[in-house]
């Protein structure tokens, strides 16, 4: 269930990274790669990359290292400590959720409107797909 809180500063994030970096031309996908900054207090981050290159059959995701722009060090931190599950797939499913709500009603989502497609995952596991 989306947590509005936690989601209205993704969306902040999100919005000033889009409002204040241009998108290559040739981006045609986007990633949020996320990574487990400390599993001991279950803080979880995400870093968006837009991609020169997208392939839905692709599980590995070799199409997100085609990378042409990324938001670097510049990442989103979830700290999951107080929720009943605090593991890596609850971690993934909040952001997948937090991603699809915001190509719904985020303030830049038009950004995301011609892209072939949009996925979420971490970097050392599979991808799962937003949007194609």
């Amino acid at each position: 269930m989306l947590q509005m809180n936690i989601y209205e500063e993704f969306a902040a994030w999100l919005d000033n990274l889009l409002e204040n970096n241009n998108m290559p031309d040739n981006a045609v996908a986007y990633c949020f790669n996320l990574y487990e900054e400390s599993d001991e207090e279950h803080l979880y981050s995400v870093q968006l990359i837009a991609a020169s290159e997208f392939d839905p059959a692709d599980e590995q995701g070799e199409w997100a290292c085609e990378e042409v722009w990324s938001s670097e060090e510049d990442v989103f931190v979830v700290d999951t400590s107080d929720e009943k599950d605090t593991g890596w797939n609850h971690a993934q499913e909040l952001f997948r959720e937090m991603i699809e709500e915001y190509l719904v009603s985020g303030g830049y989502r038009s950004v995301f409107d011609n892209v072939k497609g949009i996925a979420v995952g971490f970097v050392d596991g599979e991808l799962e797909i937003v949007k194609k």
